[in-house]
């Protein structure tokens, strides 16, 4: 499963929100992406660029399984991806896929409900089952490669937002995904912390893993060295 070249496939996919304010026209819907096509392959980082409202957090959504195309066909490794897969009950379709691809949503808040930094961290790889000791050693890792050190035994609540987007970069990245999804991923952060989480990004994309981000900061995308997919 989810074994094939290459990773993302978008193809000819349709989105509409129901609008629940009613003007949307007779369908009740409001277009968002028409006969949009992406494909992303494996170690490779892309960039989405384009004005708010286009489209690029509905396409990374879609990406995620948290929406479903009105047309068109989503492939992820080869293997499409579909509301009647991802739903069903126990679903480990679901599962694996959720495995596969980390996504950093651009409101950190949404993402951060433990206690601690350090159990934020420890979460995700707990969840998956990983024993005890992997746990602690991927938690020890990250909170190094994010010089999160002095935060670990702290309420995410307490941050700042910028260190909360840090924090939320470092939880999706101690799963390990093939594909981490950020969406605005420096948004918030001052020079300093910006460069340390383009640096992590760099370093992953390089290790073989695929990354992709929506920003509308052309320097970063510089320095990912990332594909741009203009919308």
């Amino acid at each position: 499963m989810f074994d094939g070249d290459p990773l993302v496939e978008l193809s000819h996919v349709c989105f509409a929100y129901r609008d629940v304010a009613g003007d949307a026209g007779a369908s009740g819907r409001r277009a968002v992406l028409d006969d949009f096509n992406l494909t992303i392959n494996r170690g490779e980082c892309v960039a989405l660029l384009g004005p708010n409202g286009i489209g690029k957090t509905t396409v990374m959504r879609i990406i995620n399984a948290l929406e479903f195309p009105t047309a068109g066909e989503y492939r992820f490794g080869g293997t499409p991806v579909t509301r009647v897969e991802v739903e069903k009950r126990n679903s480990r379709f679901a599962k694996a896929l959720h495995q596969r691809i980390g996504f950093v949503f651009q409101n950190s808040d949404t993402q951060l409900f433990c206690p601690s930094v350090g159990e934020e961290i420890a979460f995700g790889p707990t969840q998956m089952g990983l024993p005890d000791a992997e746990v602690e050693r991927r938690v020890n890792d990250i909170v190094r490669l994010f010089d999160l050190e002095r935060f670990v035994d702290r309420a995410p609540y307490r941050l700042s937002g910028g260190e909360k987007k840090r924090v939320a970069v470092a939880c999706v990245m101690s799963l390990n995904p093939d594909l981490m999804v950020l969406d605005e991923p420096t948004d918030g952060l001052d020079t300093e912390n910006t460069a340390l989480v383009v640096r992590v990004l760099k370093a992953y994309v390089e290790a073989g893993k695929t990354v992709l981000i929506s920003t509308h900061h052309h320097d970063i995308v510089e320095a990912l060295g990332a594909h741009i997919v203009r919308m």
